[in-house]
């Protein structure tokens, strides 16, 4: 495991623990909410960059294959 990726599951953990924490007392910190959901949005979204698009597939892999057709005159 590379050190991006130890990073973004880091921010996304304490994100998640600081968030859940903030809203589980009676009287919430809203600071500490919106600082809580804020790294672990930045985590995802770091997680998020490095995984590839499933449109950026060449079109060799689909099943159906087309066929010239020549005009009969």
């Amino acid at each position: 495991m590379d050190i991006s990726r130890t990073i973004n599951f880091i921010c996304i953990v304490v994100g998640g623990i600081i968030a859940l924490y903030a809203q589980a007392e009676e009287r919430q910190n809203t600071y500490l909410l919106m600082g809580g959901i804020l790294l672990l949005m930045f985590g995802i979204y770091r997680t998020s960059r490095n995984i590839p698009s499933k449109y950026d597939k060449q079109e060799e892999e689909t099943f159906v294959k087309s066929e010239d057709v020549e005009d009969e005159d």
